[in-house]
């Protein structure tokens, strides 16, 4: 993937906190210590999330992923291994299965594909978030966390470029910080966050009636 100058964020761009009903799609991508970064963040998702949330989650290509199962009981939403050719359906927790790439097609439907290594992962974040911006566009929320390569940069800045909203992880608050840190060179984002006012965000997000936070974000 060719190399992007760093984004600067368009101050007219940027999301009121508390007004993110319109957000259609949730991507999110994770390396190491991710397990532990979305164990506090999804359960904030409510069950009346109208939003589909799509996970790149860095894991061992040579074995079955178990996190559907493991996410299973923690979430308000459905939680599901992502299958080629499926429809993406609002209210979902969808996780991308070991050792292929997930992308989203129009329709809007799921995609896997085993092209090559993308930042020596399979699946990797940047094919999932760049695929979803073209569809989703300004109605995408992309969010970086905790990870040690620099898969993800540019596909938040696809995102970014795109209209969407882009949220990375606090570095001081990441268990390993060189992916948000890579995510940050490459485009400014709107939020910059720790995991507990991230969660706060999520709660806003899809609603049909927007949640306001006691303070701003960001």
């Amino acid at each position: 993937m060719s190399r992007r100058t760093a984004r600067r964020r368009d101050p007219r761009r940027r999301r009121e906190p508390g007004r993110m009903s319109d957000i259609r799609a949730v991507v999110i991508g994770a390396s190491a210590g991710g397990v532990q970064a979305l164990a506090e963040l999804l359960p904030s998702f409510s069950d009346r999330t109208a939003a589909a949330i799509l996970i790149v989650l860095h894991l061992p290509r040579d074995r079955p992923s178990l996190l559907s199962d493991v996410f299973s009981a923690k979430c308000a939403l459905k939680v599901r291994e992502a299958q080629d050719k499926e429809p993406v359906e609002p209210g979902t927790v969808y996780f991308a299965p070991s050792n292929y790439h997930l992308l989203v097609d129009e329709g809007p439907q799921l995609a896997l594909s085993a092209d090559d290594l993308v930042h020596h992962s399979r699946p990797s974040i940047d094919v999932l978030f760049e695929s979803a911006a073209e569809v989703y566009r300004e109605r995408l929320l992309g969010v970086i966390l905790t990870g040690a390569n620099e898969d993800g940069a540019e596909g938040l800045a696809a995102v970014h470029d795109a209209g969407g909203v882009t949220v990375v992880q606090e570095p001081e608050t990441a268990q390993v910080s060189t992916m948000v840190l890579s995510a940050m060179r490459l485009t400014d984002p709107d939020f910059v966050l720790p995991l507990g006012r991230i969660a706060e965000l999520f709660g806003t997000v899809g609603l049909t009636t927007s949640l306001r936070t006691d303070r701003p974000l960001g």
